[in-house]
């Protein structure tokens, strides 16, 4: 065959597999196999398997060696503006400067996120299910764009950041796998997000928004809750939500063979054919994909009854008390082989997902004060009341007494229960560190105890408003540093009746500007 007839039929064949226009110049200097590898991303790794996209979604890089479109849209808060979100270069990665100087001054929301397959299988705001989302009509919120900044081969990009309540959906959706069709899936995320409520998934779902019946769903699965299924450990866990039930192995319950996962950066696998299911998951950053279960279904959902939809973030019947983060996940059509998946992982590797440094005012050792951010309060800091053990907010100047200054001064240490986060010691109580107890901040000496580490550990994230910082708890990973009637808790946004847990200016009440310290 010549090399032009070999070009035209390659050619044709990325057509069909929508990544139409990848041509490789070591093709014409005869290292055709050298230049492939080195161009090929997830979904071509796929369609050279057999088992090509029929939908791929992030908001980080390509899933393409030739995707040049968008990757998500962005909305502004502060004129409803949207703008799509693209890439630096073909084949490359997020476009993330163009977010921050579209949203500067202001908060944005991701509305959709773009199906790179070319099949339009693009995910927006869920709406309203068996369960009601918390926005209007019973919608599912959308994700703030900026809650989960990491670098993705070197570049700046975001990640989308699911809160309880939050979710995105598409119930008419063009290929993806129905009834008993064979398909498989891969989804990367943040290993440490997670919370124990139904449900954050990925996958294949109902058309409805309701729950109709085992075998409806196809989706994977991460967190720790153990209602259904769970594995060894303390979780979080991956699993396959098939409807009515959450699976770690055959049966229902307990499988040892699911580990506890606590990656930073997780790849899960999942995939399924007639009477025959297997998950695989490993470290996104490193290493291979390891086998969780690989074998029959379990009883009363040997023959599936696929319906097609995609959700990210919750549940067929639209269940959205879980958390979780997604950075980029496919679907493909047909089962992929296990040699299939472990080149998609050794892709995902080489990109080298990592985490953003710790800010240099978060230093452990440092001295700080911690200011509001809403309007009323622009000159409260956090600090402990003398007369009992609670955390407040109050007013602080520099005619305030010696001791008050010193109530609201904090020492940063490194994050007593996971060192990539923080923990705020009184510069005023030697050993005495602001945990939450009951939801409510208070300053209690450190036991030594593993829940007391993870009590009083808070994770970093930019501001939930836009500007400086939020805190999320370590433990209960939907919760923040907020304020709410002068005092200070570890609120989440809406789905609850507790008044600290109001939705009404919770994006200025858990965002605090770090400080010079008052002593």
């Amino acid at each position: 065959m010549s090399i032009r007839a070999w070009i035209r039929r390659a050619r044709r064949a990325l057509l069909a597999t929508g990544a139409a226009g990848l041509l490789t110049a070591g093709v014409l200097a005869g290292t055709a196999t050298t230049s492939q590898a080195a161009t090929q991303e997830p979904c071509d790794i796929y369609a050279s398997g057999g088992t090509p996209c029929v939908a791929a979604h992030s908001t980080t890089r390509a899933l393409y060696a030739a995707y040049n479109g968008p990757l998500y849209q962005v909305r502004r808060a502060s004129d409803s503006a949207t703008k799509d979100i693209g890439l630096l270069s073909a084949g490359g990665y997020a476009d993330a400067a163009a977010q921050d100087s579209f949203c500067t001054g202001t908060s944005c929301v991701i509305t959709v996120i773009y199906d790179q397959s070319g099949k339009g299988n693009n995910l927006t705001q869920a709406p309203k299910g068996q369960f009601p989302g918390p926005a209007a009509g019973g919608n599912d919120n959308l994700a703030p764009a900026a809650a989960e900044p990491i670098t993705v081969g070197g570049h700046k990009a975001y990640g989308v950041f699911v809160g309880p309540g939050t979710g995105y959906r598409d119930n008419s959706t063009n290929g993806i796998a129905t009834g008993d069709q064979p398909e498989g899936m891969y989804a990367v995320l943040d290993g440490t997000h997670y919370n124990g409520n139904c449900c954050f998934d990925y996958g294949n779902a109902e058309i409805d928004n309701r729950d109709d019946g085992d075998g409806t769903m196809e989706a994977i699965y991460f967190g720790n809750i153990k209602v259904w299924g769970y594995g060894a450990g303390k979780g979080a866990w991956v699993m396959a939500d098939m409807e009515n039930n959450l699976f770690s192995g055959q049966n229902t319950g307990y499988n040892a063979g699911d580990p506890t996962v606590s990656h930073r950066f997780l790849t899960a696998t999942l995939k399924g054919q007639p009477n025959h299911w297997a998950m695989r998951a490993g470290n996104a950053q490193t290493g291979g994909l390891s086998t969780y279960y690989d074998g029959v279904r379990p009883t009363g959902y040997a023959t599936m009854k696929k319906q097609g939809a995609i959700v990210l973030g919750i549940g067929g019947d639209n269940s959205n008390g879980a958390s979780g983060t997604f950075y980029e996940g496919v679907m493909t059509s047909g089962y992929p082989t296990a040699a299939t998946e472990d080149a998609v992982q050794a892709n995902i590797t080489s990109v080298a997902y990592t985490a953003p440094a710790a800010s240099t005012a978060l230093t452990p050792g440092s001295r700080i004060s911690l200011r509001a951010t809403t309007a009323c309060c622009t000159s409260d800091y956090i600090k402990h009341d003398d007369s009992d053990e609670y955390a407040e907010i109050a007013n602080v100047t520099s005619s305030s007494s010696s001791t008050t200054k010193a109530d609201a001064t904090w020492i940063v240490r490194a994050g007593l229960s996971d060192s990539s986060c923080v923990s705020f010691e009184s510069a005023n109580n030697s050993g005495a560190y602001l945990r939450h107890y009951a939801y409510r901040l208070r300053l209690n000496a450190n036991d030594g105890t593993s829940t007391f580490a993870q009590d009083a550990t808070f994770c970093p994230q930019p501001g939930n408003s836009g500007q400086g910082f939020s805190f999320r708890s370590d433990n209960f990973t939907a919760r923040y540093l907020r304020h709410y009637a002068f005092n200070v808790y570890i609120g989440q946004n809406g789905l609850s009746s507790n008044s600290f847990d109001s939705m009404s200016s919770f994006g200025d009440d858990s965002t605090w500007m770090v400080a010079s310290p008052w002593s």
